[in-house]
């Protein structure tokens, strides 16, 4: 009986193991965060990454074998998403345990946060608390493409490259928030410093469309 549990064991492990394999590579991880944000052809993940086209393709092929990620033919071009919401749910847990973990990834971030505006992100409580009474002008600073597959309720699409066309001679009494792709993008960051620059008091947020619906909190 001992052997058959060991047998069983193995092969279920083994299962579990293709997805942890499939997501050891940093820019694996990172596709599966652009995916989150809506489905990409492999050449815009590619342009994303900054690499070949023939090198996203194979970590694309390394996703899809741990059925972590699904695609389809949009005439000649390969579309890809995310398998489900459970993929999503997983990428989050990952990041979650290593900012608790390492410690190297605190000094990462620190590093690329530094400055106290940048560092006091609105959380998503606040946020949700903000939009259900509409007193804040909510801006999403991701490319038009991912804004039209999903975006935060009430939001209102302003790429960077758009943003000094969109805040010229600015009025608006409402504060500015500021969302992008979450906690490990920086175009809400920059989005931020601009506007401050402009004398544009405005925070980011490190919420994001991964986050919504809001889940409801556990209860006891």
């Amino acid at each position: 009986m001992r052997d058959d549990h060991r047998a069983w064991k193995d092969e279920v492990y083994g299962h579990v193991a293709r997805m942890g394999k499939a997501m050891a590579s940093p820019r694996r991880l990172e596709i599966l965060d652009l995916l989150a944000q809506g489905p990409k052809s492999v050449e815009q993940l590619a342009g994303e990454l900054l690499a070949s086209v023939a090198n996203t393709s194979q970590h694309l092929h390394q996703l899809k074998g741990a059925r972590l990620v699904r695609s389809h033919k949009a005439g000649t071009y390969v579309i890809y998403e995310l398998a489900g919401p459970a993929v999503n749910r997983l990428l989050e847990s990952v990041e979650v345990a290593g900012e608790s973990l390492l410690l190297e990834l605190g000094v990462a971030r620190q590093q690329y946060f530094p400055d106290p505006a940048d560092a006091d992100p609105v959380p998503l409580g606040e946020l949700q608390s903000l939009m259900a009474s509409d007193a804040l002008y909510l801006i999403d600073v991701r490319p038009v493409a991912e804004y039209a597959a999903q975006h935060l309720p009430g939001a209102v699409s302003v790429p960077l490259p758009m943003l000094a066309e969109h805040f010229r001679g600015w009025q608006g009494q409402k504060p500015v928030v500021a969302y992008c792709r979450g906690r490990y993008c920086l175009y809400a960051r920059d989005a931020v410093r601009y506007l401050a620059q402009q004398g544009i008091a405005a925070r980011r947020t490190e919420a994001s469309v991964r986050d919504w619906p809001p889940r409801p909190q556990a209860i006891g």
